[in-house]
């Protein structure tokens, strides 16, 4: 049954109310005042009236605990683009601010190219747009992920274009912004387009499995409860975790299919008020039950470099059974679940600057740079895959012998490691030790290896065959940089009397 718009929006206000019984609600108000009679003659493809969107979209971001002016603008950002209102009229009724979101979700609307041309200028302005304010991508998540929660009703070749660049795009930024619940969400509603087979392949298989092992997880989290009760601990919370499916789906590829193989498909969640408490219940757990070896990870003393902290630890429990179990405050619980966007809840009038921003994802303050070279499509063709995986791929952090961490793509070697710390030692290495080891060059590197380069100041330049395995762009670029030099330097010297 279709949504009515006066249900939808009253849902808002209450769940508004509930995160911020003082917030501004004329304003919102305001908004969907404006929206409505903007969009009132619009219907969705669902056959639904078009106010529906909007509202879901600032639904989405009311969840997320967002502040009045970020929702205003989720419920505002279609009309410079459907209607006949302008930015400026927005402007004048909402101000600068709010003006200024809903001037940033439309420069991120409809996009003229197709195939990869396409793909490349909605990667552009995704990096633009965060580059200038990481507010705009956030409003373009939930107004994604309610066009993929709504795909049915557009032909099937739409529904794949959609969901496929929601799943390379979207949900890896939502990802590097630190943003797990919104990642889970996009993948999941892109998944089933994009790999139906798959997509009903894993949701029967975790079916089963949550059937076959019903109320055990219960049992586990009362056991739980009792015993960090009993430990004098208090105002804590033990829920239990599904896993999201395409998450679910990509780990059984790496477990050759096998879902006994994969122990966090049930987790138990605990939530405490302090870090020291986050520690106690570790102690507690590991008191009733046995730890897996090498499953316990500490991701408080050593972040993920998306920002995300907690403490994991995987358990033999009652009957031989196994369960994670995942440790952390509310405060590490809100940014797990909402990324950057968590700071906005607590930042006043929903503000946070561009310092703050650059200061916990410090790549974001490269995309300046990133999308120069997308100003010449053609030549970028050749490096999308290189970008791909320098921005997208899983991150690791690896260690400096001083103790300073560095961010790197999944799989990165000892060589773009050096090329990280400097382009002069990587353009000097000679040799690596990875933990006190000596590691060959193209080692690939794990989340918490300590590495040392060695360097040689006679060494000219890189190796070439360093191409080879060298996964960051920037490590290809100076590598190539230094080829193309040579190359140059040599026609130069061996061709001296060519005149013009």
């Amino acid at each position: 049954m279709n949504a009515q718009p006066e249900t939808t929006y009253k849902a808002l206000i209450n769940l508004i109310k509930e995160n911020d019984p003082e917030a501004d609600f004329s304003v919102i108000e305001k908004a969907y005042e404006f929206a409505k009679e903007a969009h009132k003659a619009q219907k969705r493809a669902t056959g639904e009236p078009y106010i529906i969107h909007p509202l879901a979209t600032a639904m989405t971001l009311a969840e997320m605990h967002l502040p009045v002016p970020i929702i205003a603008a989720g419920i505002l950002h279609d009309v410079p683009e459907d209607t006949t209102r302008t930015i400026k009229d927005i402007e004048k009724e909402f101000g600068f601010e709010i003006g200024h979101l809903v001037e940033g979700i439309t420069k991120l609307g409809k996009i003229k190219y197709r195939g990869m041309e396409r793909y490349i200028e909605n990667l552009r302005k995704m990096f633009l747009a965060m580059a200038e304010d990481v507010r705009v991508v956030v409003i373009k998540f939930a107004d994604r992920l309610h066009n993929l929660e709504t795909l049915d009703a557009i032909p099937p070749k739409k529904q794949y274009r959609v969901a496929l660049e929601s799943l390379e795009i979207f949900a890896p930024i939502a990802n590097r912004l630190g943003m797990g619940e919104m990642r889970g969400r996009l993948e999941d509603a892109s998944f089933k387009y994009v790999l139906p087979k798959e997509f009903e392949w894993t949701q029967n298989l975790v079916e089963r499995s949550e059937r076959q092992k019903h109320g055990y997880l219960e049992k586990i989290m009362d056991i739980t409860r009792n015993d960090l009760t009993d430990a004098s601990l208090t105002n804590f919370k033990v829920h239990g975790r599904a896993k999201h499916l395409y998450s679910t789906y990509r780990k059984l590829l790496r477990h050759d299919r096998n879902i006994a193989r994969i122990y966090d498909l049930m987790a138990v969640r605990v939530v405490v008020p302090t870090l020291a408490d986050c520690y106690a219940a570790l102690g507690v757990i590991h008191g009733r039950w046995t730890p897996l070896k090498g499953r316990i990870k500490d991701y408080i003393a050593q972040p993920k470099p998306n920002g995300y902290r907690s403490l994991h630890t995987t358990v033999f429990c009652d009957d031989g059974e196994i369960v994670e179990l995942q440790i952390r405050t509310y405060d590490m619980h809100e940014e797990a679940e909402y990324g950057i966007a968590a700071h906005w809840a607590y930042a006043e009038n929903g503000k946070i600057s561009k310092e703050k921003i650059e200061e916990r994802i410090d790549w974001v303050s490269q995309l300046a740079d990133i999308q120069k070279e997308f100003q010449d499509k053609k030549s970028y063709l050749h490096s999308l895959e290189e970008l791909k995986i320098d921005i997208f791929r899983d991150r690791i952090f690896v260690f400096t012998p001083q103790g300073d961490v560095l961010d790197l793509p999944e799989d990165s070697t000892p060589v773009d490691f050096a090329y990280a710390i400097h382009t002069d030692i990587g353009n000097r290495c000679t040799a690596s030790k990875v933990n006190d080891e000596i590691a060959s060059l193209d080692r690939t590197l794990k989340s918490g290896d300590m590495v040392e380069i060695v360097t040689d100041k006679n060494r000219k330049g890189p190796n070439p065959d360093w191409l080879k395995f060298v996964k960051t762009r920037h490590a290809k670029s100076k590598i190539r940089q230094y080829a193309r030099a040579g190359i140059a330097s040599w026609i130069k010297g061996a061709l001296p009397g060519i005149k013009k």
